[in-house]
């Protein structure tokens, strides 16, 4: 009984392979191919990792990199800090309360850090 030949061209001519060698280089080439791709999976998740990292750094490193002003020393006589007036123009202090809450929290800057000038209704048409 002879074993399947399988018949493959090559430049000077061709040779056969028996079927256990054909099956041999099937899976060689089969493990070269998912070898490359777990290579370029890694490498992607190295890449990910290096860019998510990078994304977040920017945000900390002005905070890190400028030192925080000192504080002027008040005495506290019960009354809150004020960093100025806030004119209101044709709106009452509840909904200004509420829409220097919703900035706030819209830019993920805390309120005590914000500077309202002022607030005007805008009527629409």
């Amino acid at each position: 009984m002879n074993p399947t030949l399988v018949t493959l061209s090559v430049e000077d001519g061709l040779r056969q392979y028996g079927a256990g060698e054909a099956l041999g280089v099937a899976l060689f080439t089969w493990a070269i191919v998912f070898a490359v791709l777990f290579i370029i999976f890694v490498c992607i998740r190295i890449f990910g990792a290096i860019v998510g990292s990078a994304s977040k750094k920017p945000a900390e490193a002005p905070a890190a990199k400028t030192p925080a002003p000192a504080a002027p020393v008040v005495e506290d006589k019960g009354e809150e800090f004020s960093s100025g007036s806030l004119k209101l123009k044709g709106c009452d202090e509840k909904t200004a309360a509420m829409i220097m809450a919703i900035v706030s929290d819209n830019t993920g800057i805390p309120l005590n850090e914000l500077i309202f000038k002022s607030i005007t209704l805008v009527e629409e048409k």
